[in-house]
């Protein structure tokens, strides 16, 4: 899908004293099977306050995840998707202050730099006159764009779970809810894993066992997680990227491994090196978060975890104006 952009001199600058907030949910995307297709929507936000200005100046003050290195100026990744977002709109700003509350993990699989981006872009959408403004899908195209793939963007954008796909230029997806006694529990830990390294290490093509294992698994995932929760140990059983990436994040293989052995649910969260386990019923996620803490202390010497449990987030990315 082409998309045209205007001049730099057809643009129109943003009027100042605008201030919204929005909240976005963090994602956990290829949930086993679903490699590049499936998403999760997470109970853990980043918040973006965003004001325009009228000086020419970039105010940015960032708190949590990141305050310690990522940068403060026109460089960093939300401030160059409010800038693509507002030139696709025909707009621009003359001056912003950006105050960024980072509570999503860096660099651990659970979709931050897609949180940023759909942040991003749904603060420029909203800052301009309501009649330019653009839906979920415009901003699902762009924000995709940035991405590469639409399986981290789209939970973050409409919230739930979110099935993905792309024809040519063109991404989709399409929402299922989640069976509310599903319960995400994840096991951060403290070391980082790029998606590019990730990416790497898989193989330029699977044999045709493979992939049909794959997509009967991906099919059940989808049964498992809106209707039978039963099945989701068999329908997270991945053969497209896990076993490929587990050199690289070790102690998380050494986890997941445990848990399916123990009964549950148990998948690398996107690129990783995080690990999520689905559980049935607030039972079981006690259980699961007991056991992973257990093994850690015990076979992943060294290495740090968080245990968090979590909700599916049901609504996605969502906007407060504070004056327009």
């Amino acid at each position: 899908m082409e998309t045209t952009q205007p001049a730099a001199g057809e643009l129109t600058t943003l009027a100042a004293g605008q201030q919204l907030t929005v909240r976005v949910p963090g994602t956990s995307a290829n949930l086993g099977p679903g490699y590049d297709s499936l998403g999760l929507a997470l109970s853990i936000y980043d918040t973006l306050t965003v004001e325009t200005l009228d000086n020419g100046e970039l105010e940015f003050e960032l708190s949590g995840e990141g305050a310690d290195t990522l940068p403060r100026d026109a460089s960093h990744l939300v401030v160059r998707a409010i800038n693509t977002a507002l030139e696709r709109l025909g707009y621009r700003h003359n001056g912003l202050k950006i105050t960024a509350d980072n509570v999503n993990p860096h660099g651990r699989g659970l979709g931050s730099s897609a949180s940023a981006v759909v942040a991003a872009v749904t603060a420029a959408n909203a800052l301009v006159p309501e009649a330019a403004q653009r839906g979920r899908e415009w901003i699902l195209q762009l924000t995709s764009e940035m991405e590469g793939h639409p399986d981290n963007v789209a939970p973050a954008i409409f919230g739930g779970l979110a099935l993905s796909w792309q024809d040519s230029e063109q991404y989709s997806s399409a929402r299922a809810d989640v069976v509310p006694s599903v319960i995400p529990v994840v096991a951060v830990p403290d070391y980082e894993l790029s998606t590019e390294t990730a990416r790497g290490l898989l193989p330029a093509s699977v044999g045709h066992h493979a992939a049909a294992m794959n997509s009967g698994r991906a099919a059940l995932l989808i049964h498992a997680l809106t209707k039978a929760p039963e099945f989701l140990l068999p329908a997270t059983e991945d053969y497209l990227h896990q076993s490929y990436r587990a050199e690289a994040m070790q102690p998380s293989a050494k986890l997941i491994a445990a848990l399916r052995s123990a009964g549950h649910a148990a998948v690398v969260s996107g690129a990783g090196p995080t690990v999520l386990a689905l559980a049935h019923g607030e039972d079981e996620a006690a259980v699961v978060a007991s056991r992973i803490s257990a093994f850690a202390a015990d076979n992943t010497p060294g290495v740090a975890w968080r245990v968090l449990t979590l909700a599916v987030d049901v609504e996605g990315a969502r906007v407060e104006m504070h004056r327009r």
